[in-house]
């Protein structure tokens, strides 16, 4: 038997469950990720950590050396691939001020000319992450 909601719902595919991030030093990335952006350790063994962090698990994994999940856009910038959240512009100013006095290389706020402001960041291994002013509409009635 099919259900209402699945004959009235368009997208395929429903969620990112998981993202995976290039690191060098699995338990430094742990760590760096526990104490600076406040995820939960669900596992951890030599080759990666599973974390828990924006309503997603995130696996640490052990890489070769300088690699990265950024990718170089079509004007030659390094560019970040994923965007994080946060719920206005109150909550945008105390991570960025939170994660640069804790030392994490952070770029400055900019407006982008869209709604919302943006910062990015690094972890250890200089995977760029951006973060978002603009929490989206369909998780902030979720909340």
């Amino acid at each position: 038997m099919v259900r209402k909601d699945d004959v009235m719902r368009k997208e395929k595919l429903l969620r990112v469950g998981t993202t995976y991030i290039p690191v060098a030093d699995v338990e430094k990335a742990k760590d760096w990720y526990v104490n600076n952006l406040g995820a939960e350790l669900s596992y951890q063994d030599e080759d990666k950590a599973i974390i828990n962090l924006a309503d997603q698990s995130f696996f640490l994994v052990k890489t070769k050396e300088n690699e990265t999940a950024n990718f170089i856009d079509q004007k030659g910038k390094e560019h970040f691939s994923l965007t994080f959240e946060v719920d206005g512009w109150n909550a945008l100013e105390a991570l960025h001020k939170e994660l640069r006095d804790k030392g994490v290389k952070v770029e400055e706020i900019e407006d982008r000319g869209h709604a919302g402001n943006n910062f990015v960041f690094r972890d250890l291994d200089e995977n760029l992450f951006d973060v978002w002013s603009a929490l989206s509409p369909d998780f902030k009635r979720r909340k």
